[in-house]
């Protein structure tokens, strides 16, 4: 998989970018692009780590940087995998990330996102999963004037389990987009995808997912939800989920909501007492909440519910 060129950048015309123009939000005057940081992680066959393992990916003012993450689980392995995305000053991030899970191999994988407010971010991820293989994956969006994660993920092998949650919290002009295809190629296989999205001031939130499942994976569960909640008139939200089916005995789904808050929970809380500030933070925290819980590493779950707080204090004082 080759990053994004600079000298030939997908624009709006194209339809997977229809919601994102990259070129109209790159910084002025980038350095020249480094050659490609190369991070491998490889866990041979059986091995198991107890201790999740953490990478932090970072950029400065006026960087164009080549990150290329490959990480390869060979059969049986497992591996909490914890990535961190920092930065100071208006850089452009351009990402590759390749991941194999062999055979019964399990990994977790929690990438949160908190790079600067005026960097742009893309990551093009490819998955690949083989037989009785779990891929769980859960990404926390905060940062960034524009980031694009976008995933393309295999399930290879039949019995696998493939997850992708996540939670997008967006203010001010951000701009966040996830994309991702799920090509269901083996038989007895299941996906998730479990999305929500909080947008602030004029943010705008994109997801899009699809589900392709090919003729030869017969007994298919993919489910597909996307929730977005609007804490300003002026934020904008764009979804468009998908299922492309060529197998006759599969369980599938999707769905998508966005609007604001609902004003019936919010008047029953204000008549047990709650000041009306109060109320919305429950409701709106409960709302992230669901998305969290499926981060299964107590410590790493604590760390997201105080990051989601924080934002949710901000956004609504």
């Amino acid at each position: 998989m080759k990053a994004l060129s600079i000298d030939n950048l997908p624009t709006p015309k194209v339809e997977e970018w229809k919601y994102t123009n990259l070129g109209r939000a790159l910084p002025a005057n980038l350095g020249v692009a480094e050659q490609p940081e190369e991070i491998v992680i490889h866990k041979n066959r059986g091995e198991v780590c107890e201790q999740p393992e953490e990478i932090v990916l970072k950029a400065v003012d006026g960087q164009h940087t080549q990150p290329r993450l490959k990480i390869t689980l060979e059969e049986g392995a497992q591996l909490t995998l914890i990535e961190r995305h920092e930065g100071e000053g208006a850089y452009w991030k351009n990402m590759v990330t390749e991941i194999e899970v062999g055979p019964n191999a399990n990994l977790q994988h929690v990438r949160l996102q908190n790079d600067d407010k005026d960097a742009v971010q893309t990551d093009l991820v490819h998955i690949k999963t083989d037989k009785d293989a779990v891929y769980n994956g859960f990404t926390l969006n905060m940062g960034g004037k524009l980031t694009r994660h976008e995933i393309h993920a295999e399930i290879a092998g039949e019995n696998a389990e493939v997850s992708f949650n996540g939670i997008n919290m967006l203010g001010g002009e951000q701009h966040g987009d996830t994309t991702i295809l799920i090509e269901h190629q083996a038989p007895h296989c299941q996906s998730n995808q479990f999305y929500r999205t909080l947008l602030d001031d004029t943010a705008h939130g994109v997801f899009q997912g699809k589900v392709h499942v090919h003729q030869a994976a017969q007994k298919t569960d993919g489910y597909q939800l996307s929730n977005a909640l609007l804490l300003s008139p002026d934020a904008e939200m764009d979804t468009k989920p998908e299922l492309e089916i060529y197998a006759d005995d599969v369980k599938c789904s999707h769905g998508a909501t966005t609007g604001q808050l609902d004003e019936d929970p919010l008047f029953y809380l204000r008549q047990r007492g709650l000041s009306e500030k109060q109320a919305r933070m429950l409701l709106i925290q409960a709302f992230a909440d669901e998305v969290i819980e499926k981060v299964e590493n107590e410590t790493l779950r604590e760390e997201i519910l105080e990051a989601t707080h924080t934002w949710l204090q901000t956004a609504l004082s």
